[in-house]
């Protein structure tokens, strides 16, 4: 019989990993509210009587939307885990603009910094 377990090193990697939908749906209940949540996820759990259990049922039962609420979950508190994945999965590196050392900060220039008098060369 063929193991179909995903192994250690996959689960790890998984940042869904041990957190459960009822998790979910809290955390992103405690973020955006149900309001948020029915703006996100066109579902009739989270604009008519919305509740905890009542979402809990509708998701198990409707694969969409649990795959809908997975992303939204990931985009809210794990985006930066997000970016680095589809980048290192695509092999795209950093912009060339990251790359690029900051500009040195400029010296004040005397002549249109310092109140007062025009420079000699000015009144000619």
């Amino acid at each position: 019989m063929p193991d179909t377990a995903p192994d250690d090193a996959q689960q790890q990697n998984d940042p869904l990993h041990g957190i459960t939908l009822k998790a979910m749906v809290e955390a992103l209940q405690e973020k955006l509210g149900w309001d948020g949540l029915a703006e996100k996820i066109h579902a009739k759990c989270f604009t008519y009587e919305p509740s905890v259990q009542s979402s809990l049922v509708f998701l198990r039962r409707t694969p969409w939307a649990r795959e809908k609420l997975e992303k939204l979950y990931m985009w809210t508190f794990h985006r930066p885990y997000l970016h680095k994945k589809y980048r290192e999965k695509k092999g795209f590196e950093a912009p060339a603009s990251a790359k690029l050392p900051r500009k040195p900060e400029r010296a004040p220039d005397k002549a249109r910094d310092a109140p007062g008098e025009p420079e000699a060369d000015d009144q000619a």
